[in-house]
């Protein structure tokens, strides 16, 4: 398969889990949670989505809770894509959006000491 294919696959990913979300949950905590990437496997039988959480939980917990709910977004999936595998659905906290800001506020913090 080519590049392409799977960079549309992994968009439609993140499109498909994020509507799920949004129209298909009751649960408080998943409202909570903002998908942000996602890596199938060449094989399409495993796939990383990365999310993040306005909650202040430690990482390992809100990734535990996310893989309790794996199986419930992995069916969803199934009904959603047209995929011949559905494949297995590993949450990863994506600390990118944390370490932008971190350097947001060390780039600020060298420009008010300039001034």
């Amino acid at each position: 398969m080519s590049n392409i294919k799977y960079k549309r696959i992994n968009a439609e990913l993140v499109r498909t889990i994020s509507e799920i979300i949004l129209k298909e949950t009751t649960d408080e905590f998943l409202k909570t949670i903002t998908i942000t990437d996602a890596e199938v496997s060449h094989d399409l039988s495993f796939a990383k989505v990365y999310f993040t959480s306005i909650l202040s939980k430690e990482k390992k917990e809100l990734e535990k809770e996310m893989e309790e709910s794996s199986d419930f977004f992995r069916k969803f999936v199934a009904e959603k894509m047209d995929l011949r595998k559905t494949p297995k659905l590993k949450f990863i906290y994506d600390e990118s959006i944390e370490y932008g800001n971190k350097i947001e506020q060390i780039i600020e913090e060298i420009h008010e000491k300039d001034q």
